[in-house]
């Protein structure tokens, strides 16, 4: 899906053609934190899909009888960041051979999954997820659904840029400060100045 935006440079309006991404891998905080510090993302929501409900509650998410997954959707400028970049980016920031679970969070909510939005993006995610079982890249083989995308509904308020918020409390201290410390390290070339 293409998204349009407008800015004027110099009193003339230039068109840019943003377009979007959606993942879930694990805590929609964690996968949050990670893209919004890349160079041509423009925007990042928490949120949930996948599931049957409308307009779900993050206690009912919670439950995991929703079918919907935290996810994100992304944002970005692909003149900037490609798909396939940020696909690079999903799978080596997280365990994707881990059914329904990333770390301590455990349940159908937190499984890995790509919602696709077009049938490039969904051949790229195929060809990656094959590329890595073919190569046994973690050992294990990965598991990462790859859906066609589905209503997202926005999570509430509260999860809204929590790591920004947040960064002091011990769950962003533990688990979302060292996935943040590995993304410096791995995808220095691709982060916001």
């Amino acid at each position: 899906m293409l998204l349009t935006l407008f800015s004027v440079t110099s009193g003339i309006a230039q068109q840019k053609k943003l377009q979007k991404a959606t993942f879930g891998m694990g805590c929609f905080w964690c996968t949050e934190a990670l893209f919004q510090r890349l160079d041509g993302v423009t925007a990042v929501k928490s949120g949930y899909e996948g599931g049957g409900l409308a307009n779900p509650s993050y206690e009912e998410v919670c439950t995991g009888t929703t079918g919907h997954a935290e996810v994100t959707q992304i944002t970005y400028d692909p003149q900037k960041i490609s798909y396939d970049e940020l696909l690079e980016v999903f799978w080596k920031s997280h365990d994707p051979t881990t059914l329904n679970r990333q770390g301590a969070d455990v349940g159908t909510q937190y499984r890995s999954v790509i919602f696709y939005s077009t049938p490039e993006q969904k051949a790229l995610a195929d060809k990656y997820k094959a590329e890595l079982n073919k190569t046994k890249a973690y050992g294990k083989t990965v598991v990462t659904e790859i859906t066609k995308e589905k209503p997202f509904f926005v999570a509430e308020a509260y999860h809204q840029n929590y790591f920004n918020k947040n960064a002091d409390e011990p769950y962003c201290r533990l688990v979302i400060l060292p996935k943040l410390d590995k993304l410096n390290k791995v995808f220095k070339d691709k982060l916001k100045h």
